[in-house]
Formats: C-alpha cells, sequence, structure tokens
C-alpha cells in the first residue's frame, strides 16, 4: 500500500498548479491532505476529476480555513472525523480511515501562532490526540500522517537555534508533545529509516525559503511499533511544486 500525505495550502489554489499531474506520478492508494481551505461542497468539486478515489472530506466551520480530505481507492471499513471533543472539533483537523487491519488518521495538527498565541491550547491539543490514537490502538494498529506543525529534532529544521522557543512549530512544549508521541511507542517512519538525513517538508513563501532550502521538516507518518517492520520506504517528495509544504510517502506491506 502506498499512502500519500500532503499538506496543500488551499485545494482551490493547489488544482491550478499541476496537482492532478503530480497525484498521477505518485500512484497512491490512499491520499491525505491537510489545509484544504474550503467547504465539504467546494472540495467535492475540486476534486472530481479523481473519480478513481473515494472522497472524504471534514471542513471547518469557519470557511476558508483549516480542513482535511482522505481520498481512498479502496473503500474503508468506516470513517469517522474529529476527536470527540467539542474545543477541539469545530476546524476539521481530523479524520479516521478503518481498514480490515488497521487505522489510519489523517492529521493537521493546530499551528502555535506567530505570537505563539495558540501554544497552551496546542499543549492540551497534543495531549487529547494522543490519548485518542492511544485508545484507536487497543483495537488496531495506527498509522497517522500529516502537518504536525513541529520540528522534533535540531536536524529537522535549518535554524534551529534562531528560532527555539521563539517560533511556532518549535517551541519545548511543541517538542515535548513530539516527544510524547515517540515515547508513547509511536515510530517517526521517516527517521527511523533515515536518522542522519537532512531533509525538509515544508519551505516559508518569504525570502526565498524554498530555492535556498532553508526548510522544516514538520509532516510525518507516525507508526505503531507492530507496523514497523512492515514499512518498505518512506519518501520526501522535495521537488513536488504547488504548496509551501511538499508530499510525503509510505509504502507499506499491509
Amino acid at each position: 500500500m502506498k499512502i500519500i500525505s500532503w499538506n496543500v495550502n488551499g485545494i482551490r489554489a493547489i488544482v491550478k498548479k499541476d496537482f492532478f499531474e503530480s497525484i498521477a506520478k505518485m500512484k497512491a492508494d490512499v491520499l491525505c491532505l491537510q489545509e484544504t481551505k474550503a467547504q465539504d461542497e467546494e472540495v467535492a468539486e475540486v476534486l472530481s476529476p479523481l473519480d478513481r478515489y473515494q472522497i472524504h472530506y471534514n471542513s471547518a466551520d469557519k470557511k476558508g480555513y483549516s480542513g482535511t480530505a482522505v481520498l481512498s481507492k479502496m473503500a474503508p471499513i468506516k470513517m469517522t472525523d474529529d476527536m470527540g471533543i467539542d474545543d477541539h472539533d469545530s476546524e476539521g483537523r481530523i479524520q479516521c480511515a478503518e481498514y480490515e487491519n488497521f487505522y489510519l488518521v489523517n492529521v493537521y495538527v493546530p499551528n502555535s501562532g506567530q505570537q505563539l498565541d495558540r501554544l497552551d491550547y496546542r499543549k492540551q491539543w497534543d495531549s487529547d490526540f494522543l490519548k485518542y490514537l492511544k485508545n484507536l490502538e487497543k483495537t488496531k494498529a495506527v498509522i497517522t500522517c500529516g502537518d504536525f506543525n513541529v520540528a522534533h529534532r535540531p536536524i529537522d529544521l535549518k535554524n534551529d537555534k534562531a528560532n527555539y522557543n521563539k517560533t511556532a512549530g518549535y517551541t519545548q512544549i511543541e517538542i515535548d508533545g513530539m516527544d510524547n508521541f515517540v515515547n508513547s511507542g509511536f515510530v517517526d517512519s521517516y527517521r527511523h529509516l533515515h536518522p542522519d538525513t537532512v531533509a525538509y517538508t515544508y519551505w516559508s513563501y518569504r525570502f526565498k525559503a524554498r530555492e535556498r532550502n532553508t526548510g522544516w521538516r514538520i509532516d510525518y507518518f507516525l507508526v505503531s511499533p507492530v507496523l514497523v517492520d512492515k514499512i518498505k520506504s518512506v519518501t520526501i517528495f522535495s521537488e513536488v511544486l504547488g504548496s509551501d509544504h511538499c508530499p510525503i510517502g509510505l509504502e507499506i506491506d499491509l
């Protein structure tokens, strides 16, 4: 099975930028999108050319904000949205596709904000999301993918010292949140296979960041320990344009 995860930074914008050609080349069995920035009916209309996939979407109550979509060639047993916690469930950030042997969770983790004004909320989100995943894991193995909005280690961003505890995505609170996922057993699949590789998945649109490769690795596939030996590859498609994030891919025997 090949799963692709991609923060598209606006589904209506990216389809004007070779999006469908990129999807065709990557040949995903399941495609998890984050930050669709559109309502359900708009996502359905824009993605209608991908008629080989079943399309499921979870849009934010607020128009033009957040939102996720899962496109799957195989019909999931069940699709559910959100955590079941009112404080977290209005922004379209979580989808869970249940398959025979595992759960696939598509997530767009909240950004802590330019002024770190949402950092306390983010801390609570991380705690609640981990509990949600561990509860799923009691039944079946879990793969969760998406934009986690955190660079876990100094290797995962270009300017670690300049950003530490100053910039959303690299505060100690957010790092601790990712530590908690890993310490609970979830495996950062890319780092497991590529422990010393410098690779990024996000580049700011400012300061020619992508051209200069001044990036961050904030998009992940986290997997339950029982699935680690089944992983064939994890790929960062840094050459694929269209968003300020690039797609990432997981190939796994399931």
